[in-house]
C-alpha cells in the first residue's frame, strides 16, 4: 500500500486504496503515526478507494480515532464504499466515529469546528 497523504486548509488527507487488511495495516498505520508526529492533528481518511477491510484494517482506523482523541486532534472517515460501509456499520464504528459522504464534507465538518 502506497500512502501519498496531502494537505488541504491545514487539514490533512490519507487516502486507503485497495484492501486494508493484515498484509499491510501496519503500513498505514506507521503512515499515519509519523504524521501525527510531525504535528498534523485533523485528519480526513479517503475511503473512495478502499475496497476491503479487515480487522486489522479497522485497528488501524481505530488506533488514529483515540490517538487524536487524546492529543484533541480530530478525523473524519469520507467517502466509504458501500462494502467497507458495511464493515463500519456492523462493527459500530460509524456510531463512534465522525463520517462524510465526500471528501468535501469532510473538510466543511472539521473547518466548521476550527
Amino acid at each position: 500500500m502506497n500512502i501519498q497523504a496531502t494537505e488541504k486548509n491545514g487539514v490533512t488527507i490519507i487516502p486507503l486504496e485497495g484492501r486494508l487488511d493484515g498484509s499491510n495495516a501496519t503500513v498505514a498505520e506507521q503512515a499515519f503515526l509519523q504524521l501525527l508526529a510531525e504535528g498534523k492533528q485533523q485528519f480526513i481518511f479517503d475511503l473512495s478507494g478502499l475496497q476491503y477491510i479487515s480487522s486489522a484494517g479497522l485497528r488501524v482506523i481505530l488506533v488514529a480515532a483515540k490517538k487524536l482523541r487524546a492529543s484533541k486532534g480530530r478525523m473524519v472517515c469520507a467517502s466509504l464504499t458501500e462494502q467497507v460501509y458495511d464493515v463500519f456499520e456492523m462493527s459500530g464504528f460509524t456510531t463512534i466515529l465522525e463520517m462524510a459522504a465526500t471528501r468535501e464534507e469532510a473538510l466543511e465538518k472539521i473547518s466548521a469546528s476550527a
